[in-house]
């Protein structure tokens, strides 16, 4: 049995389901029934073989709505990975550092190009970060305080997912001095992250090595699946950009969240209109099962 769980902002209704019912009977994948899990927020729909072929039914059908489909069994997953910038909190550091330099557009476009794919990941951030030399270490402070925000529902997420027994690891290509503080707000149990190397105060225009990048985001993701005696349904992995990808598609449900096109495309699911507390409605955990909702 698979289930299709349609996901708003409030604005779902029975119609919209009905709606979606005969999408998915016109692509040979009849409801078996339907159920809210939070009325006018999220509803699970259950239907028996094709998920492919309902996910393609689905997505984009209902505006403002996303839709997660899956298997029934071992939708609440054990594990959670997930990217930090533009993920977990709303911007890139980087970007916004670079701000700092006067040169967020210089670097804003490299790093739009990088997480689009279109670059290797390591030298497009040492190439970023060499444009930093000399920056003031004090920028970072100023930045994290500044322009650092938590995306909505990354708290009630994390949270709600270890109140469940769950471990959340964040694992960023960005750096540590904002991973390790984001981290801690949100409730990760782990941070993997890059180190900016500073001497006398200042960026030294380098990044100590090894680099965190879509490797080691894939073996964080292996090695703690196999630490926790995990099966790959009950591993879950967010994301936005390429450096991404290959641990969103070893994942039991890989998620693209407001992600770039090359993302979206290899994803298991996508979330475009809602916020991060759409991965607990995958889950089928309901609001009032939530844990610190923001």
């Amino acid at each position: 049995m698979f289930i299709a769980t349609l996901i708003a902002k409030g604005t779902l209704s029975a119609p919209d389901i009905s709606a979606a019912e005969a999408r998915l009977a016109n692509s040979g994948c009849l409801s078996e029934g339907w159920g809210w899990i939070d009325e006018g927020y999220a509803a699970d729909i259950a239907f028996g073989a094709r998920p492919d072929a309902a996910r393609l039914a689905l997505e984009g059908a209902l505006p403002g709505t996303d839709v997660v489909v899956q298997p029934i069994a071992g939708r609440v997953r054990k594990l959670l990975v997930a990217d930090m910038d533009s993920t977990m909190i709303t911007v890139e550091c980087i970007d916004e550092l670079a701000d700092y330099a006067g040169i967020k557009e210089r670097i804003a476009e490299v790093t739009e190009k990088a997480m689009r794919g279109e670059l290797d990941f390591a030298q497009a951030l040492d190439e970023r970060v060499a444009l930093l030399e000399g920056l003031s270490a004090d920028a970072i402070r100023q930045c994290l305080d500044e322009r650092v925000t938590l995306t909505d529902g990354a708290r009630t997420l994390v949270q709600t997912m270890r109140a469940g027994g769950a471990t959340a690891i964040l694992v960023s290509g960005g750096f540590t001095h904002f991973a390790e503080p984001v981290a801690n707000r949100i409730g990760f149990d782990r941070v993997i992250a890059n180190r900016l190397e500073i001497a006398d105060g200042a960026l030294t225009g380098k990044v100590a090595r090894p680099i965190v990048d879509a490797s080691t985001k894939q073996r964080t993701l292996v090695d703690a699946r196999r630490e926790l005696a995990l099966p790959d349904e009950a591993t879950l992995c967010v994301g936005d950009g390429a450096n991404d990808l290959d641990m969103i598609r070893l994942a039991g449900l890989g998620v693209a969240f407001h992600a770039k096109p090359v993302v979206a495309a290899a994803a298991g699911a996508r979330i475009d209109h809602t916020d991060l507390t759409a991965l607990l409605y995958a889950q089928g955990i309901a609001r009032a099962d939530w844990v610190e909702a923001d």
